[in-house]
């Protein structure tokens, strides 16, 4: 299998593809309202809940118990850290203790994140992990281990180095993260 390498007419003929996704620009023009305007500030229970539980049916995060989630956010005060671009709150939003027990939603935290700001917090999930480390053990163009991108400063700073390393730079994180995961699932679908 072969993956055409990264370039200004791949990301776009993925952006254009991604513009005729209906049922996904719906989606996030839904999200970019829930969060941009109806609900911008995470220092109220009810309004974290129906973000977090609407991102978790959109996406299909599998969180089964969102509540503890929502509670887990609002005591982390959030949005100061979130307009400063700390790359540390995706890790401390997604480990937390559910019935004594300890859970990563890492995934889900980046989702959080990236739909109060997405040019500053790519979203990382299965099919974004494995094209970065196709073109890892391809072209060589980051230093990196998989388990490095659950790490979300060494994620992100992935993302940029792929960029340059492509001469993909003029493209933001959200384009970038648009273009790699519909390469995700173009070449590494999943198997049901």
């Amino acid at each position: 299998m072969e993956i055409p390498k990264p370039s200004k007419t791949e990301v776009e003929k993925y952006l254009k593809k991604w513009d005729n996704l209906e049922n996904y620009v719906l989606q996030e023009s839904a999200l970019d309202k829930l969060f941009f305007y109806t609900y911008p500030n995470n220092n109220g229970i009810n309004d974290i809940l129906i973000k977090a539980s609407v991102l978790n049916d959109f996406y299909s995060t599998n969180i089964f118990s969102i509540f503890p989630v929502a509670k887990h956010i609002l005591k982390l005060n959030i949005d100061n850290r979130l307009k400063n671009g700390d790359e540390t709150l995706v890790n401390d939003i997604a480990n937390i203790i559910i019935n004594g027990k300890q859970k990563n939603f890492y995934s889900f935290a980046t989702k959080y994140c990236s739909h109060h700001f997405p040019k500053i917090f790519p979203i990382y999930d299965s099919y974004v992990e494995k094209v970065l480390i196709y073109f890892q053990k391809k072209d060589r163009f980051f230093k990196f281990k998989k388990t490095d991108l659950k790490d979300y400063k060494i994620f992100k700073n992935t993302l940029i180095n792929f960029k340059k390393f492509y001469n993909i730079d003029e493209y933001n994180l959200k384009d970038i993260d648009r273009y790699i995961w519909q390469l995700g699932k173009d070449y590494f679908p999943k198997k049901y």
